[in-house]
């Protein structure tokens, strides 16, 4: 017997026919290597990830969430990213975490994307409902060979309650904490902090939001290589921007 959830997940294939995908680099600022691109929600007709996601209630999230995998995945293979390809996903959309993979595994196989080259990003700014739920789904796409990551991560309603029940591949800082880095003691001592812990668990740390050369220079001082942000690239639609790499001499 199928759920409310999956029968709303027919209509997967109509909502993803109005959607795009914006791709913005994470990259490596030691080596200069782009580490993957994360997948980002647009209208086909130019509108916002904002006038997208407002669309979305609890009636079509289910088809919503769908749609977006799928539409990232057909997207990257179009498109070719040279490294992994990042997705979003709302944790509350998910009704069983194997039968709402089979879309995904499905648009995967067509497009002969790796699994192994897919991170699933879960944000804390969506409310987690049930927690253990969002473990298990989790721990489901980890089986699958995905790697999984914690988006926003000090903002929002997750937080290290998640990391303590499960420990991801990746770790994304929230951009209130990277903004301003450079001259903020304080966001420097917390970063510190989190980017050692993460090593005792093995979780690998991303700063997103990263606008500054300054930013990227106190991050990459604080053991971040990782880095997301307009200072590298804006989302292309459609497409891989080229990525600008700063010059970390100046002003040494």
């Amino acid at each position: 017997m199928t759920t409310p959830g999956c029968r709303g997940c027919g209509d997967a294939e109509s909502v993803a026919a109005k959607l795009t995908m914006a791709f913005q680099p994470i990259v490596d600022v030691v080596t200069q290597d782009v580490f993957a691109h994360e997948a980002l929600v647009r209208g086909i007709h130019g509108e916002s990830a904002y006038d997208v996601l407002s669309s979305v209630d609890h009636e079509n999230r289910y088809a919503f969430d769908q749609a977006c995998r799928i539409t990232a995945i057909r997207t990257a293979a179009q498109v070719c990213p040279p490294a992994l390809l990042s997705i979003n996903f709302l944790p509350n959309a998910v009704y069983n975490p194997e039968h709402c993979l089979q879309a995904t595994l499905a648009a995967a196989k067509a497009a002969n994307w790796p699994l192994d080259r897919v991170i699933f990003e879960v944000t804390e700014h969506e409310e987690i409902v049930d927690h253990d739920h969002l473990v298990r789904i989790l721990a489901a796409y980890k089986a699958h060979g995905f790697f999984t990551a914690i988006d926003d991560f000090g903002a929002g309603f997750a937080g290290l309650n998640l990391l303590a029940d499960f420990q991801p591949d990746l770790l994304k800082l929230d951009i209130g904490l990277v903004r301003g880095i450079d001259a903020d003691f304080t966001r420097q001592r917390i970063v510190r902090h989190t980017v050692a812990l993460c090593e005792d668990l093995g979780v690998r740390v991303i700063a997103e939001g990263v606008e500054t050369q300054g930013e990227c220079r106190a991050l990459l001082d604080l053991g971040i290589p990782l880095q997301q942000g307009f200072l590298f690239a804006k989302p292309g639609l459609a497409s891989l921007p080229k990525v600008a790499w700063p010059d970390l001499s100046a002003g040494q």
